[in-house]
């Protein structure tokens, strides 16, 4: 016996577009934000392709549903950015660990450094924490070395609330996130231009 309706999981893999719409009648909102009325299923995606953009539904649950005809993978991104922006409010305050090592690769170093810097964008604090491991001890300054470079690279984007101090057989520290108006811009944040290329689809080839 076939079911009526698809897997629950189908609905977490975000809107339906275009031919996977499966209502007969959408309330439709063009490019501009004007509202087109209530439409066939398929005279809304006909109207999609005439404004070289995608039919997407973005209220599944309404009477009709409702679509809008917007590109892809800019809806998306937008999408996506305003998650982001919410999460950064809740990431407020909370704190992340980045571990250290007196011999630490400059590969690995730079992976450290790019965490922590991702963590401070997003208002979070940062224990930067180097432990010395057997007879790492007898030259503890090299492990000051690699904290006091961390803590130089990290500045544009955060600062220590006090100076390296060994502390049994670690080095201990905090990085607080700089002010958004004195904080350099994200290193790592991939443009929007290249962040929406990358969430559209790839165009449908059409049979010669």
């Amino acid at each position: 016996m076939s079911r009526p309706f698809p897997p629950r999981r189908e609905f977490n893999q975000g809107p339906r577009i275009n031919g996977r719409i499966r209502a007969r009648e959408v309330r439709v909102i063009g490019v501009d934000g004007e509202q087109l009325g209530v439409l066939l299923l398929g005279d809304a995606i006909r109207a999609a392709q005439q404004n070289g953009v995608d039919l997407v539904e973005v209220a599944a649950t309404a009477n009709p549903p409702v679509c809008r005809l917007v590109d892809f993978g800019k809806f998306r991104y937008e999408q996506n950015k305003r998650e982001k922006e919410s999460k950064k409010h809740q990431h407020g305050g909370k704190l992340k660990e980045v571990q250290l090592s007196a011999s630490i690769d400059p590969h690995d170093f730079k992976t450290k450094l790019q965490h922590a810097v991702e963590f401070l964008c997003e208002d979070m604090k940062v224990k930067v924490a180097l432990r010395f491991r057997g007879r790492e001890m007898a030259h503890t300054e090299f492990g000051f070395k690699v904290v006091k470079n961390f803590i130089q690279q990290a500045a544009p984007w955060g600062h220590a609330d006090n100076e390296p101090r060994l502390q049994g057989r670690s080095i201990n520290i905090m990085l607080n996130p700089l002010a958004k108006n004195r904080r350099a811009k994200n290193p790592y944040e991939i443009p929007s231009d290249q962040a929406a290329a990358a969430e559209s689809p790839e165009p449908k080839r059409e049979d010669s």
